[in-house]
């Protein structure tokens, strides 16, 4: 009797035959890695022999069975970077031998199901990059850290930075409140007062404050007002940093652009990637943020705060990426440190990832994509940044852009005429990253007189004939 089946990291599509459940004796499927859609077979939970069953990274839709406790000698369960939706069956949690959970990067929405406690045996636990909302429930955030939950913009209670609302208080509870939070403030003032009276040996105030991206203020959707009007706003739940902090942070100047200037802020929450001096009106660029601010994906770079200061100073927060972009990653580095193929793959497919989520859920044309903003975390995972950004410009300041991406090599030649970007101009890109990835040379480079893609095409040209 058949007991495992193994095709994992090939080609296969199609969906999942609803005949997978009268293999009674199955103890291990693995389809990972695959082309695989359609949604799960509700008789996939007849297998109550399965141990292991591993799904992860295909194009699986619609909700997961809430028969799901019927595979119940389960121990591992991936479905990771699948396009699933609806809610995690609270009967997940009758499956008492569960191990190992990972239900990350999907599209599942509601409550984490507080059934899930009932797993005692649960050692990994991912639901990160979903649209799940409510509290964590508490056996859980105790037991994993945040990075299992985060990309989640409306759930809260698994770490400190990300409390939930609490209750209303009783009116009495309000007065003590009240009166607490007025002799915090008077402390604060007189901090400030105090410290502001500091000379150094010049005569100046003593600020302690290294070079910083902005000037003055405090803040915390969570959200707040300053002390001189500037304003911080988190997507993620209240806030991790203060403005004080953000602004305060030693900054390092890593690059500009027609977008402004991005900095490296070391910060006690982790360093951070900020742009400033973005064009549009404080009512504009407000509303623009905002959407770019609930845009989550594996392999996008997401927006987790804004900063509008009192003097009209505009900073974004962003993920700092430590291996950098991918234009680093690929052309300053000695020949000794050779880049594997395995590697190469993984950013060639993230961006493509990245790129299709822009434009099928979305609907977002990216209109500059470079080697420059595709940047990787620790893993070498590729993540899409300057998406949206030319939403918070001014029309000239984004026809400056296009003009750059078509002097570096990635703009499509009809650009030209058209003067706006689309999905076919997007994919033009992509197709020159693509080319940059297997040939090692960068497209600004001309090769025999030729741009990378022509070059390109005669060798190929060269080799058929």
């Amino acid at each position: 009797m058949l007991k495992e089946i193994t095709l994992s990291n090939n080609r296969l599509n199609g969906s999942i035959p609803e005949e997978i459940g009268k293999l009674s004796l199955l103890q291990t499927l693995d389809l990972s890695h695959n082309d695989i859609g359609g949604s799960l077979p509700v008789t996939i939970c007849n297998l109550s022999s399965l141990v292991e069953l591993s799904l992860e990274g295909n194009k699986i839709d619609g909700h997961i069975p809430d028969n799901i406790d019927g595979l119940k000698n389960l121990s591992m369960l991936s479905l990771k970077r699948n396009r699933l939706s609806g809610a995690i069956p609270a009967t997940l949690g009758n499956i008492s031998g569960l191990s190992q959970l990972d239900l990350s990067e999907n599209n599942l929405a509601g409550d984490i199901p507080a059934t899930l406690v009932h797993l005692t045996g649960l050692t990994s636990f991912d639901v990160s990059d979903n649209n799940l909302s409510g509290r964590v429930p508490l056996l859980l955030a105790h037991k994993f850290n945040s990075s299992s939950f985060m990309g989640n913009i409306q759930l809260c209670g698994y770490s400190i930075a990300v409390p939930c609302p609490s209750s209303p208080a009783p009116t009495a509870a309000l007065a003590v409140l009240l009166f607490l939070l007025c002799c915090v403030l008077l402390c604060c003032l007189t901090r400030k007062r105090s410290s502001s009276g500091k000379k150094t040996d010049g005569g100046a105030p003593a600020t302690g404050r290294e070079e910083k991206p902005g000037g003055p203020a405090t803040g915390a959707e969570a959200e707040s007002g300053g002390e001189a009007g500037g304003k911080l706003v988190h997507f993620e739940g209240p806030s991790a940093f203060a403005a004080d902090d953000l602004l305060c942070a030693t900054a390092e100047i890593m690059g500009k652009s027609t977008y402004g200037t991005v900095y490296k802020a070391t910060l006690e929450a982790g360093n951070q990637r900020l742009r400033e001096k973005i064009t549009k009106s404080q009512k504009e660029f407000e509303t623009e943020a905002c959407e770019l601010g609930r845009i989550r994906h594996h392999n996008l770079l997401a927006l987790r705060a804004y900063y509008l200061g009192p003097k009209g100073e505009k900073l974004l927060v962003f993920d700092f990426m430590p291996k950098g972009s991918l234009a680093a990653f690929l052309h300053a580095r000695g020949p000794e440190t050779p880049i594997d193929w395995a590697t190469r793959m993984r950013i060639a497919k993230g961006v493509t990832r990245g790129l299709l989520h822009l434009h099928n859920e979305v609907n977002m044309i990216h209109g500059n994509l470079t080697n420059s903003n595709i940047l990787l975390d620790d893993d070498t995972n590729a993540k899409i940044s300057d998406f949206g950004l030319s939403s918070l410009m001014t029309s000239a300041a984004s026809s400056n852009v296009i003009a750059t991406a078509g002097a570096l090599g990635y703009r499509a030649p009809e650009l030209s005429k058209l003067k706006k970007a689309n999905t076919k101009t997007d994919a033009y890109s992509l197709g020159v990253v693509m080319l940059e990835l297997l040939t090692g040379k960068s497209p600004a480079e001309v090769t025999n007189g030729m741009d990378l893609p022509h070059w390109v095409a005669s060798i190929v040209k060269g080799v058929d004939q």
